[in-house]
């Protein structure tokens, strides 16, 4: 529930929000939660005379961000490049940790790198073959089937042919725009027991 507070305060915050400046500029002000703030603000306009103040602010942010990103980019291109094959493992290890079943070798996801990786893993590591890998893929029916299906297939490398569709009931537009994507693996249980004692080890060394 949002903190009630008194008519002053309110018209504070709308002042300041026309003057251009952002939420959390104007909790160092007025001491009060973003949420209180937020339902305060809303269908306030900026002032046309702060209006350049406010548009410099916001290009200002995208720059930072993106300053940001360069910065990290660089910053992590210094880690190197060159994978040893126990690092592979522990990455794949890690990843079926995080995102598979622990009582069938299957995992799911929507993030088309992390499946990318997930199966280069299993092939190029565990050295299992493309045949033994199955793909399914989970789409809400506002969805374009044959468009999730061509780019899950690109992704995995399995034909989209191959690939088992599930149609699920409601609208995802925007937030998953090919759907889930469900790598399974046939007679997996040895390759199963291998991942988790992998990251069972990784667990004890890492215990506090």
């Amino acid at each position: 529930m949002a903190r009630r507070i008194g008519n002053d305060i309110i018209i504070q915050i709308q002042t300041l929000r026309s003057q251009g400046l952002s939420l959390p500029e104007i909790k160092k002000k007025v001491h009060i939660g973003y949420g209180t703030i937020f339902r305060y603000i809303q269908g306030i306009e900026i002032n046309s005379k702060f209006e350049t103040f406010w548009r410099g602010k916001r290009g200002g942010s995208i720059k930072r961000k993106l300053i940001a990103e360069r910065d990290a980019s660089e910053k992590a291109s210094h880690i190197g490049l060159n994978l040893s094959e126990k690092e592979k493992i522990l990455i794949l290890a890690v990843l079926y940790w995080a995102e598979g079943s622990k009582k069938d070798f299957g995992l799911i996801n929507s993030d088309p790198e992390l499946i990318r990786v997930f199966i280069h893993g299993l092939v190029s590591i565990l050295h299992v073959p493309l045949e033994r890998i199955r793909v399914s893929v989970r789409i809400y029916e506002d969805l374009d089937k044959d468009t999730c299906l061509t780019f899950w297939s690109s992704i995995t490398k399995i034909s989209a042919k191959e690939i088992h569709t599930d149609i699920i009931r409601g609208r995802k537009t925007g937030k998953l725009l090919y759907g889930m994507c469900r790598v399974r693996l046939l007679k997996g249980g040895n390759e199963l027991k291998y991942l988790k004692a992998v990251y069972k080890i990784i667990s004890q060394l890492m215990s506090l």
